[in-house]
């Protein structure tokens, strides 16, 4: 083991969070290039985009809980997390060099249209990066205490993923982002192999004292299904979504959408109706488990619409082009620099925050609570975006405010996730939390793509984010933080 892992110190922490920079890399070229890439060069519709952004969804509602379960009972390469960073890093940077060669892989296959090959690009994209995601949010809580060095090693991730985001984005403006793309296969391959192999994991994994009465936690169908409760409304819409795509049925109502937003609501009033008293640790720590499930699945509704519809929103309400205009190939330009430059003063305040502002004010008053103002200060700012987001200089001013939100949803929620589950099922826990994630993901491709689509004001975009968003404050209200002893 190396000295600095020995003693938890910064450069340690850094070092840390460099396979997960990787995968947070991959998945800013996603956000930046993809939509941009599908409606300029591959000219799909808006909601043939939001077909292929649901692709990778799909890959992690699988990969991520699979992958966790898997990383939880098995030791090879020296390590339970280290191969499946390994290989999702190479898969992941060999998909981004495809992106840019869609139609040349589409040509040689000898297939007509591209709508295929795209959605099987982003598809194993997104497998890819959902074979690591998982492993590099695990290794932290694997090797680092409960408490205050947790919070730091998630704080820290986000900051150095961060800043390798802005990067990202820096790249996209200043230059294209073709050469993002060319140089992301590079770094991913880099930051996702070659750290890992300096990290040495921990051969058994110890129960946190507040588990230790814990019963065995099971990873049955059944089992699995209880613990996401919160998140049925969403799984039964995107198998629903799923199905009638590929059977090409479309219905011009909303009963279906109606029908699973009561759903979920029911659900969600039943966990946050839940009475703990009387309840053992393990018992008190699944039912804190499905509040953070049911809060952060709604900060995901919000924030994926935002990702998906952003370049219709600035096509439609700052450029004044709809779906029927010939679009200059300068004008196409400049509209995905302003995506970009969005995306980065965005990702810039999110690189800045965790460790300078979100860490010491979660020491102060607690993770919960600063994640809630923060969530809070997000919904505020989509309002905001409503009323005056339609010039360039505005609409980057609200981004980074924007920004504080975004910080602590990639950061914080992991701290406090982590210490309501048993810590020998880390894997399969974070890969649960992160059907809060993607099942939030489908229902913004599928349900909301085809509002969008219908709707003539491109404003509902950040409408539904602010209504879900004011949702997710309120739920983050009811997570009650769980208190580590230290000696």
């Amino acid at each position: 083991m190396l000295e600095i892992q020995k003693k938890l110190t910064n450069t340690f922490y850094a070092l840390l969070a460099l396979p997960a920079t990787a995968m947070g890399f991959a998945l800013s070229i996603q956000i930046s290039a993809l939509s941009w890439m599908l409606s300029t060069k591959y000219k799909l519709d808006i909601h043939d985009v939001g077909l292929v952004w649901a692709a990778g969804p799909i890959a992690g509602i699988l990969g991520q809980v699979i992958i966790g379960i898997i990383s939880d009972n098995v030791w090879f390469l020296n390590g339970r997390r280290r191969p499946f960073i390994l290989i999702g890093g190479f898969l992941a940077a060999m998909m981004l060099l495809a992106l840019p060669n869609i139609d040349v892989i589409s040509s040689s296959l000898g297939i007509d249209g591209i709508l295929g090959v795209a959605i099987t690009v982003a598809l194993t994209l997104d497998l890819a990066i959902n074979i690591s995601f998982n492993p590099t949010r695990s290794i932290i809580a694997d090797v680092t205490p409960e408490g205050v060095e947790r919070t730091k090693g998630y704080t820290w991730m986000q900051t150095i993923s961060g800043t390798f985001g802005v990067l990202a984005y820096v790249i996209g403006a200043v230059w294209n982002n073709y050469v993002l793309i060319y140089f992301g296969v590079f770094l991913v391959l880099v930051l996702s192999i070659v750290p890992t192999l300096f990290i040495e994991e921990p051969r058994y994994l110890k129960k946190s004292e507040n588990q230790k009465d814990a019963h065995e936690t099971r990873a049955s169908f059944g089992a699995i299904l209880g613990y996401i409760e919160p998140l049925w409304g969403f799984l039964i819409y995107s198998i629903y979504a799923i199905v009638m795509r590929v059977l090409n049925i479309h219905f011009d109502n909303y009963y279906a959408e109606i029908i699973c937003f009561i759903i979920t609501i029911v659900f969600i009033l039943k966990v946050l109706f839940q009475k703990s008293e009387g309840k053992s640790a393990a018992e008190k720590g699944l039912i804190g488990f499905k509040k953070v499930l049911a809060a952060h699945s709604f900060t995901w509704v919000g924030i994926q619409t935002m990702f998906v519809y952003m370049f219709a929103y600035v096509q439609y309400k700052v450029f004044g082009y709809d779906i029927n205009s010939v679009i200059p190939d300068d004008v196409s330009i400049q509209m995905g620099k302003v995506v970009t430059i969005s995306f980065l003063i965005f990702n810039a305040v999110a690189a800045i925050l965790p460790v300078t502002v979100l860490e010491p004010m979660a020491r102060k008053i607690g993770k919960v609570r600063t994640h809630f103002l923060s969530i809070a200060s997000m919904a505020v700012a989509y309002a905001a975006m409503l009323f005056f987001g339609f010039s360039p200089i505005v609409i980057y001013i609200i981004m980074a405010i924007l920004g504080i939100g975004w910080a602590s949803t990639i950061s914080l929620p992991f701290a406090i996730m982590s210490q309501q589950i048993d810590q020998t099922r880390m894997g399969l826990f974070m890969g649960l939390f992160n059907l809060s994630v993607v099942l939030p993901q489908l229902v913004a491709s599928f349900g909301i793509g085809q509002a969008i689509s219908a709707a003539e004001d491109k404003s509902l975009i950040f409408i539904i984010s602010a209504v879900t968003l004011s949702i997710s404050a309120i739920l983050w209200m009811l997570v009650k933080e769980e208190k580590v002893h230290t000696d």
